[in-house]
């Protein structure tokens, strides 16, 4: 059996009752919250009325929460270097990018 797996993308602050009650009635209430619903017409349609606002797959089976946080995290490997306003992840990027100037010729 398939499922949808509905992503809420957007936020439904400032939009009108009936949008914020679809949404409701999914099951959405948080944006990147997820939840699975089996493919049929009913959830088709709710999904078409609010379509602009979520993200929708197609999957086979429903995944725990466990399985969906993991399914976001990096693979190991990544770290991140930190928020690009701040100066030390300044730092740390220009540290990791290559530098432009040409070697001298005796190191080629």
């Amino acid at each position: 059996m398939s499922y949808f797996r509905v992503t809420l993308h957007r936020s439904a602050i400032g939009l009108p009752k009936r949008t914020t009650g679809v949404l409701a009635a999914l099951g959405l209430r948080r944006r990147s919250q997820v939840v699975f619903h089996p493919v049929e017409a009913q959830f088709a349609g709710m999904i078409m009325k609010v379509k602009e606002l979520v993200r929708v797959e197609e999957v086979d089976r429903i995944l725990t929460k466990r399985q969906v946080t993991a399914s976001r995290r990096p693979d190991r490997g990544f770290e991140v270097l930190g928020n690009r306003g701040s100066y030390r992840g300044w730092l740390a990027l220009i540290s990791q990018t290559p530098t432009w100037r040409r070697q001298p010729k005796e190191l080629q």
